[in-house]
C-alpha cells in the first residue's frame, strides 16, 4: 500500500508553548491553584502527562501569551529528548520547548501519534544545533505524514495499540525481572558476609586513609600539568564508566600528591542517596590519572585490608544503612564526608577469608550480571520490535488486517 505524504501543519494545529518570569511569584501558582504546566522533564519519559512539576496562574498564562490545552493534545518535544510525544490527559500550559498537536477531523490522533513515533529516529538530520538537536515549530509543521483514509487510520491504530500494549507489557515483565537481579545482587553480597558477626569491627580509620580529591578550579594559579580525573559520574557501582574523562591542569606538586594508586578504593561523596559512598577498586586504568574532590580514594594501610574485599562492603546492606543514615539530605541530593567514612566500621577477618569472600561473591554476581545481559538484549530486541511495526504499519508496508503476528 502507498499513500500521499501531507504536512503535518494541514492536517492539526500547532500550539506554542511558554514560560512565565520565574522571577515573578505571581505568575506561579502553589498547591493545587491555577494550572498545570508541562516542561519537557514533565513529558518526556512517559506516555501520558496527568500532573506537572510547577503550575502556573491566570497572570502567567497572560504574561506568556498562552493558552491552557485540553486533554488529547499530542504534546511534541522540540528540545532535548527530540520528538519525543505524550498525550495530555489534564488540562494543561506547556512551555517553549514543546508543541502541542490537534488532529483535524480527517485525521486519527491515534495514527498521527504513531506517525510522529515512526519518525524520530530522522528528526536529528533537521536540528539545527549541533550540541543539542533542536527543532522549530516550522520544521515540526512541515514533516511528511502519510494519511491514508479514515477508516484504515482508525484500523492501524486499533492495530497497535494491541500490538504495543503486548510489548509493553512483556518489556514491563522483563525490567521487573532486572530489578529482581538487582536485589539478588544485595542478597548475594549480604549472604557472603552473613557470618561475620563475630569479627572485629574497627572503624575504617584505623585501617587506611581516606584520601580527598583536587578541587575543579579554573582559576587556580601555577598550572603547570595537565591530568586526567575521575568525577562522581565515572564511579559506578562496582565499575567504572571510563568513556568521558575530564582533565584539568595543575601544579606538578598536586598532580603527585592527587595521583591515583592500584589498590585505592574510590567512594563518591554525592549523588543520590542511595548511591552514597559506593566502592569501586581503582586498577591503574588511566595512567597518572586524579579524583575531583567529590571523589574519595581510600588507601588501605599495611596487608590487613583487601581493597576489593572493602569494595564489595560497601554494597552490602549495613553499608548502605549507614551512608543513608548519616548522609546530610538536601531536596534533590545527598552527601558524606571524609570523617563519616572514616568512623565506618566494618567486619574484618584474616586476610585469607576476605579473599576467599571475594572470589565467592564474584562468581556468583558473573552469573547475576549474565542474565541480566540477556534480559538487556531481550528488551532491546522488544524496543526494535516495537519501532520496526509502528514504521511499517504507518508506512502502509504491511496489511494490519492480516499482520498480527507478523515479522517486521
Amino acid at each position: 500500500m502507498s499513500w500521499g505524504n501531507i504536512a503535518l501543519k494541514r492536517i492539526a494545529t500547532l500550539a506554542a508553548g511558554g514560560t512565565p518570569s520565574v522571577d515573578e511569584p505571581n505568575y506561579w501558582s502553589e498547591g493545587d491553584d491555577g494550572y498545570a504546566w508541562s516542561a519537557i522533564s514533565d513529558m518526556s519519559s512517559v506516555d501520558a502527562v496527568t500532573a506537572t512539576g510547577r503550575r502556573i496562574s491566570e497572570d502567567g498564562l497572560r504574561s506568556a501569551r498562552i493558552k491552557v490545552g485540553e486533554p488529547g493534545t499530542i504534546l511534541f518535544s522540540m528540545y532535548a529528548s527530540l520528538g519525543h510525544t505524550a498525550w495530555l490527559e489534564v488540562p494543561a500550559a506547556w512551555n517553549q520547548a514543546i508543541l502541542g498537536l490537534r488532529a483535524d477531523q480527517w485525521t486519527d490522533a491515534r495514527f498521527l501519534r504513531y506517525s510522529l513515533v515512526a519518525m524520530r529516529q530522522g528528526l536529528a538530520e533537521l536540528a539545527r544545533s549541533s550540541t543539542q538537536a533542536n527543532l522549530n515549530a516550522e520544521q515540526v509543521g512541515n514533516l511528511p505524514i502519510s494519511r491514508p483514509p479514515l477508516d484504515e487510520q482508525r484500523r492501524i491504530a486499533d492495530f497497535l495499540d494491541a500490538e504495543t500494549t503486548l510489548i509493553n507489557g512483556l518489556t514491563e515483565q522483563r525490567s521487573r525481572q532486572r530489578e529482581l537481579l538487582e536485589e539478588m545482587k544485595q542478597s548475594v553480597t549480604d549472604h557472603a558476609i552473613a557470618y561475620l558477626n563475630n569479627c572485629r569491627r574497627p572503624r575504617l580509620g584505623y585501617l587506611a586513609r581516606v584520601r580527598t580529591g583536587v578541587t575543579v578550579d579554573g582559576s587556580r594559579q601555577q598550572a603547570e600539568v595537565s591530568r586526567p580525573y575521575l568525577r562522581v559520574a565515572n564511579v559506578q557501582v562496582g565499575y567504572l564508566d571510563l568513556k568521558e574523562v575530564a582533565e584539568m591542569d595543575v601544579p606538578r606538586t598536586t598532580a603527585a600528591a592527587s595521583r591515583l594508586r592500584t589498590g585505592d578504593v574510590l567512594m563518591t561523596e554525592g549523588g543520590d542517596l542511595d548511591k552514597l559512598g559506593r566502592g569501586t577498586v581503582w586498577r591503574d586504568e588511566i595512567a597518572d590519572c586524579l579524583h575531583q574532590n567529590h571523589v574519595f580514594a581510600v588507601r588501605p594501610d599495611g596487608d590487613d585490608l583487601v581493597p576489593e574485599y572493602l569494595a564489595l562492603l560497601t554494597r552490602a546492606s549495613f553499608a548502605r544503612c549507614y551512608f543513608e543514615s548519616t548522609g546530610n539530605k538536601t531536596t534533590n541530593l545527598a552527601s558524606t564526608s571524609s570523617s563519616k567514612i572514616r568512623d565506618f566500621r566494618i567486619p574484618v577477618p584474616d586476610v585469607s577469608t576476605q579473599w576467599s569472600i571475594v572470589k565467592q561473591i564474584d562468581a556468583r554476581l558473573a552469573e547475576v550480571e549474565q542474565f541480566d545481559g540477556l534480559i538487556g538484549r531481550q528488551i532491546a530486541l522488544l524496543a526494535e520490535r516495537r519501532e520496526a511495526l509502528i514504521t511499517a504499519a504507518v508506512t502502509g508496508q504491511i496489511d494490519v488486517t492480516t499482520a498480527r503476528g507478523v515479522d517486521v
